[in-house]
């Protein structure tokens, strides 16, 4: 029966490890300079009393989850004194089951209960839901992972009838018609396996990188590794590159793809993403571009394999219907898809794909996953430029999932000495060779982190 595979989560420790960025990175109206990561290592329990360790990292990046006008420095804090509370929450939370099982009744039961306390006792503006899953994931994470730990078996080895008291039915019993697609069905039974041990890496220009030599003008880092885009694609061998666009400045956005798209074509890229990061309101922005990409640029419109969360994240508040650009171009939900529910609503509105993240918590990428490929849905794993050991069970996600192309990966563009230790044991996981990430020294339980052979010293725990 799996009551004998059930865990119990008992304390966890938690660490935030700051980071500054070599260049900073645009995220719709904002840019990042630095951000904080949070770690956590998980103790977990079995009724017999054997206990494991387990270990999650998620990048609290700010002005992602918190688009708004307070101070950076306010929502920062915020944003790290909220994962404080979260942490308490979970050494008290006396739920046994799964990893997926209990992850899933903390994030709908006690993260619930947590943020609406949280946001009562703020005087101004409320933390949004991103930024809760975002500060609860590492925990997640990290329980996911101790349940491998424990059972000495890799954890996506355990998402299955063997382990699982529930089908994928008990946790979406409220979808429509779910009955017929989902019971009886595991997450296993949405995977590709065996999973791919090497994917296609996606490059990120950022509103704020240089692109032509003539824009250096001498002030950017002095190390080792490349600025200039032309750079990247012949260091790294890219094949796969994410422009980031301003979604306001319809000028400014069609010249970025003209200009990021005419090199991929001089450097034999062949293909292209856009991510506007919800800064746009009509469909007619996205339409009209591509539109007249098609006209004038018809081979960069063919790289174009789709675009990324356009609209604003908060479907209930913009209830956009998005059938017309999807009829352009599949469209991807990013900010949006908070969980299997929005993706259901999303899919109603017309998106055609998910971009899964873990930092919206493994348990949420998981479920997710299952209710848009059990409807037709496509999908995609995106970075939150995840560093260090947030790297590792990002990119199982994308080997697991069956993407339409590869996984997104930029840390090593913005912070790449902040992961040395974790490279010095996965050297192919932090640099892109050939285009490529591969995944072959993941070994072992769990994730695979291969956690002590990892020198890291961490910072005391918070």
């Amino acid at each position: 029966m799996p009551e004998q595979y059930d865990i119990t989560p008992k304390s966890c420790a938690l660490h935030f490890i700051p980071l500054e960025l070599r260049v900073p990175l645009k995220f719709g109206h904002e840019t990042l300079t630095y951000v904080t990561c949070a770690r956590v290592r998980m103790t977990v329990e079995t009724a017999d009393g054997r206990s494991a360790d387990g270990w999650g990292e998620t990048p609290l990046s700010v002005q992602w989850v918190w688009p708004s006008t307070l101070p950076y420095d306010e929502r920062h804090e915020c944003l790290n004194e909220f994962t404080r509370h979260i942490a308490r929450a979970w050494s008290d939370f006396d739920v046994s089951g799964h990893a997926l099982e209990v992850g899933h009744s903390f994030i709908e039961n006690r993260m619930s209960q947590v943020l609406e306390k949280f946001n009562a006792n703020r005087d101004e503006e409320a933390m949004p839901l991103l930024a809760a899953l975002v500060c609860t994931s590492a925990f997640d994470i990290a329980l996911h992972d101790a349940y491998g730990m424990l059972h000495d078996v890799p954890t996506y080895s355990t998402y299955n009838k063997t382990y699982m008291k529930h089908d994928l039915e008990f946790f979406m019993s409220t979808a429509m018609n779910s009955q017929a697609v989902l019971d009886g069905l595991y997450p296993e039974d949405f995977f590709d396996l065996p999973h791919k041990s090497t994917l296609p890496a996606w490059h990120l220009v950022g509103g704020k990188d240089w692109i032509e030599p003539e824009e250096d003008d001498g002030s950017g880092p002095n190390d080792e590794y490349p600025v200039l885009l032309r750079d990247w694609i012949r260091t790294d061998g890219l094949n796969c590159l994410k422009i980031k666009l301003r979604g306001n400045d319809a000028t400014w956005d069609y010249a970025r793809l003209l200009q990021v798209g005419n090199i991929a074509i001089e450097e034999n890229v062949d293909w292209l993403t856009t991510d506007f990061n919800c800064t746009v309101t009509d469909p007619a922005y996205v339409n009209d571009l591509l539109d007249r990409l098609v006209l004038e640029h018809p081979r960069i419109y063919g790289m174009i394999l789709y675009v990324e969360q356009p609209f604003p994240y908060d479907l209930d508040e913009h209830n956009i219907d998005v059938h017309s650009v999807s009829a352009r171009k599949p469209l991807f939900m990013d900010e949006s898809a908070h969980d299997w529910r929005v993706v259901r609503q999303g899919r109603e509105l017309g998106w055609t794909g998910v971009a899964l993240k873990t930092c919206k918590t493994q348990t949420g990428a998981l479920l997710s996953l299952c209710w848009a490929k059990a409807h037709g849905m496509t999908l995609m794993v995106q970075d939150l430029t995840n560093p260090m050991l947030a790297q590792i069970p990002h990119v199982l996600l994308a080997a697991h999932a069956g993407t339409i192309m590869g996984v997104e990966t930029n840390s090593m563009q913005f912070y790449p000495a902040a992961s040395l230790p974790e490279a010095a044991v996965h050297p192919d996981i932090y640099k892109r060779r050939n285009g490529q990430l591969d995944l072959g020294t993941l070994t072992g339980p769990g994730f695979g982190y291969r956690i002590d052979e990892i020198e890291r010293d961490l910072p005391d725990p918070e």
